[in-house]
Order: structure tokens, then C-alpha cells, then sequence
């Protein structure tokens, strides 16, 4: 058997595995990665980030030709079908994995092939997919490895019309109707994709209403729209069982009710990859759903071992993890890490339009006790949206209404993942440099989506007294 040594080993070469290993190479140490699949990149490029959106993407080009009158009078009367809306990823996918490769290679990490699995604290035992293994040893770890649909052991995934997130991808026609079970982020993205190409949709929700955790205004409006367009939700309820028949899949429900659709579609959590790491003769604590317990710094109770990323739990962001693995990488070599690298990460969420938000919400600051007051910029109003035709939605400024200081920044529509960052920007500045004048004393180019801004800069300043 084979042994290396590192400085560093980072398990995982999705976004939380790549900022470790490219932090810690750039402070100037050995650094390896282990990664069980032929290519890298991990879940995020091959079946969950990348894929989900380059697919959102065909599917709102398509449509809008569809519903364009100049194309429809030209002959163009269908949408393509799922799966060759879902090619187009392909090459998507073939761009980052070259990309991401490069990465490795000129920042002399070692990529490793195989599943990693601990012997001790500070060795690995690597198996790779003929069965072959080495050890590897290292000062330090991380852990990214990701996660993974949560699969109730009651329902037959193999069944052809039962699909989770991973599986979803791989789906050979486009259904005339479909259940999709969770409403979290990847339920909502999915029930607005599978809309738009013409599905029924019937968007069961555990919880009280979508995407609880944002603010109350945005769930309304994404509620309002879903149903708008023809979802059908369904809130506060749990399913019983699953009964996958020939023609389709009947979810019955705790409540009573029985839904039947062409396709079943899982979406109701994820489960960290821990399992068979060794991680348990370690001592390092693992949940029910295979997240690791972590401390402030991204430490196990081992503490030459991080974890970062979707292995660890929410907020399971592409973006977090990378900045989590770049925070992890530099605390563990330097002993100390800027936490502003972790704070105030913006939330990104694919839906059909986009949601993004960033800091405090109305609720969270009503509860606080924070004299705050809004301003609100509807897309419907601006110059930009118009000639685009993209109207549908809003952008929500909260703010102190003493100091003027910006608390939170809410928005609904197209583009919502870019628009964030011109507030985040602001927000993030120190003491008084961080103030809704900003915008109130800055020129926006014209017409743009970015003067939403102003607009709900002065909204905002008008509710004063």
C-alpha cells in the first residue's frame, strides 16, 4: 500500500473542498484532495448547482420564444421536450469540470481518486474504484463532501416514476403533471421550471407557508406568483405513503387526501455524506441526517479536522461553502480568519423570477425591538423592466430609520441574484459610510434595473416624519 503525505487534505472538490485547497496552497502548503467520482467538481457541478440552473436557463430562452407572437406567427408552436432542454447542460458542465481542473493543476494540489475513509486523526485510508488503496497523512483536514437527497426507506426510488433532485436530471419526457414533495428552495425552483414547459404542478409544503425563513412579503409574493401561474400548493401537510403504480404516482396524505400525477418528485431534505468515513471511531459528532457538528471556526471536536459546506447543514449554498472552505483554510494555518468572510452571506434562490436576500428580515427586526422602516421599488415601475417585459416584482430596502443604516435588503424578479450585491456592497461598509444616502446621492445609469435602489431609497425616506 502506497503512502503520501500533506500539509493539508481536503475531502470533497465541490466549491467547499475547492476554496480550502486553493486558500491553503496560496498560503504556501502542501495540499491534496480526495475525490470519490471520476470528475471533479463535486455535487454542485455535475448534479445540483450547474446542471438545475443551465436547465432553468434553456427553459426560460425556450419559453420566451414561445410566447414571443413573432416567433409563434413564424411556425414555432412547442417547447422542447425535458430532455433536450436538459442537454444543454452538457456542455455547461464539460467548461467548469476543464476550468475547475485547472485550478488543481497550477496550484500544484494533488487530486486523489477514491473514497476517503479515516484510520486515525491524521491519516486516511483512499479506495479507490477497482478496489485498490493507499494511505494518505496529513497535519490537518477538511471535510467537504457534500450531501445527498434524503430517501425515506419507504419509497422505491427505483421505481421508474418515483425521482428525487439527483435523479430528476436524468428524466426522459416531459410529464403532462407531476407532484413535487417540499417546498424548500429546490421544490420551489423546480415547480417553477416544470411550469413553465407547460406541467401541472402540485406543490406540497410541510410548513406554514414557502420559504419561511425569508421574509414575509417575499413568500406572499412568490405564493401569489406560483399560483398565478398554475401551481397548485398545498401547505401544512405530511405525507403517509407513496403508491407507485403503472400510470403514474399516488401520494397520500396524512390529512386524508390522494394525489395522483405522471411523476413523483422528492424533495424534502438532504443528508450529509459522512457515512463510512470512520468518522464515528473518531469521536466527531454526525447527526441523524449525516451533517458533522461543527464549532464557530468550522472545527469538529477533533480539532485538526474541519468540516465545511453541505456536510455541516444549512445554509447549503454553493456560495457559503466556498467562502467556508476559504475561512477554515486560513483559520487552521494561521490561527485566526476575518469572520466577515462568513457573515451576512447573500441567499440566492433559482425560482422563476429570482429571489435574493441578505440581512435582517421585517419579522426578525420586529422581534429585536429595531426602529426600522422601508422602502420598496415594484419592477413594474421602471423603464428597464418595461422594455424587457420582465415587470413580475419588487426590491425592499429595510433601514434604520434614525440612523439610516441598512439593515436588510429583500428582492423578488429578474435578475434578483445580481441586483443584491449593489446593496450588499454598501451594507457592508463600516459605521456611517454604510447609510441609504447611498443611493439617494448616487446616479444610476438609465434605463437600468439597478436604479431600483434609488427609487426605493426615496420611497423609503418619504415614510419619515
Amino acid at each position: 500500500m502506497s503512502h503520501q503525505r500533506f500539509d493539508i487534505v481536503v475531502i470533497g472538490s465541490g466549491p467547499g473542498g475547492e476554496g480550502a485547497a486553493m486558500q491553503a496552497s496560496k498560503l504556501g502548503k502542501s495540499v491534496a484532495v480526495v475525490e470519490r467520482d471520476p470528475p471533479i467538481g463535486g455535487g454542485c457541478t455535475h448534479k445540483g448547482t450547474i446542471p438545475s440552473k443551465a436547465l432553468r436557463n434553456a427553459i426560460f430562452q425556450a419559453t420566451t420564444v414561445f410566447n414571443n407572437k413573432l416567433f409563434r406567427d413564424a411556425g414555432i408552436s412547442t417547447i422542447p421536450d425535458f430532455p433536450d432542454l436538459r442537454r444543454t447542460a452538457s456542455s455547461v458542465i464539460e467548461k467548469q469540470v476543464d476550468m475547475r481542473t485547472s485550478f488543481y493543476e497550477r496550484n500544484d494540489v494533488e487530486v486523489i481518486r477514491g473514497h476517503a475513509s479515516f484510520s486515525d486523526a491524521n491519516t486516511l485510508t483512499v479506495t479507490d474504484e477497482l478496489g485498490g488503496k493507499r494511505t494518505v497523512s496529513a497535519a490537518n483536514f477538511v471535510i467537504a463532501s457534500g450531501s445527498r437527497p434524503y430517501r425515506p426507506h419507504d419509497i422505491d426510488f427505483n421505481h421508474g416514476r418515483v425521482f428525487d433532485s439527483d435523479t430528476i436530471l436524468g428524466l426522459t419526457h416531459s410529464p403532462k403533471s407531476i407532484t413535487i414533495y417540499g417546498a424548500g428552495v429546490i421544490g420551489c425552483e423546480y415547480a417553477t421550471m416544470f411550469r413553465n414547459i407547460g406541467c401541472k404542478v402540485n406543490l406540497v409544503n410541510t410548513r406554514d407557508q414557502l420559504l419561511e425563513f425569508l421574509d414575509d412579503e417575499i413568500c406572499d409574493a412568490l405564493s401569489y406568483h406560483l399560483r398565478d401561474r398554475g401551481v397548485l400548493i398545498r401547505n401544512r401537510e405530511d405525507y403517509e405513503r407513496v403508491e407507485a403504480v403503472d400510470d403514474g404516482v399516488i401520494l397520500h396524505l396524512k390529512s386524508g387526501k390522494q394525489i395522483k400525477t405522471d411523476i413523483l418528485f422528492w424533495a424534502a431534505g438532504r443528508t450529509g455524506n459522512s457515512d463510512n468515513m470512520g468518522l464515528e471511531q473518531l469521536g466527531i459528532e454526525v447527526n441523524r441526517r449525516g451533517q458533522i457538528g461543527i464549532n464557530e471556526h468550522f472545527q469538529t471536536n477533533v480539532p485538526s479536522i474541519y468540516a465545511v459546506g453541505d456536510v455541516i447543514g444549512p445554509p447549503s449554498l454553493a456560495s457559503a461553502a466556498y467562502v467556508q472552505g476559504r475561512y477554515a483554510a486560513h483559520h487552521m494555518i494561521l490561527g485566526t480568519c476575518e469572520t466577515a468572510l462568513i457573515q451576512e452571506i447573500p441567499t440566492g434562490i433559482y425560482t422563476s423570477p429570482e429571489i435574493s436576500s441578505l440581512g435582517k428580515t421585517e419579522r426578525e427586526l420586529t422581534e429585536l425591538g429595531v426602529p426600522y422602516e422601508v422602502g420598496h421599488s415594484m419592477f413594474k415601475s421602471l423603464a428597464r423592466a418595461q422594455i424587457t417585459g420582465q415587470t413580475v416584482g419588487m426590491l425592499k430596502i429595510l433601514f434604520h430609520r434614525e440612523t439610516l443604516e441598512l439593515l436588510g435588503i429583500h428582492c423578488f424578479g429578474s435578475n434578483a441574484s445580481e441586483i443584491i450585491h449593489i446593496g450588499q456592497a454598501i451594507m457592508s461598509q463600516p459605521g456611517e459610510h454604510n447609510t441609504l444616502m447611498y443611493f439617494v446621492n448616487s446616479t444610476f445609469n438609465y434605463p437600468t434595473m439597478a436604479e431600483a435602489y434609488r427609487v426605493a431609497a426615496l420611497n423609503g425616506l418619504n415614510r419619515l416624519f
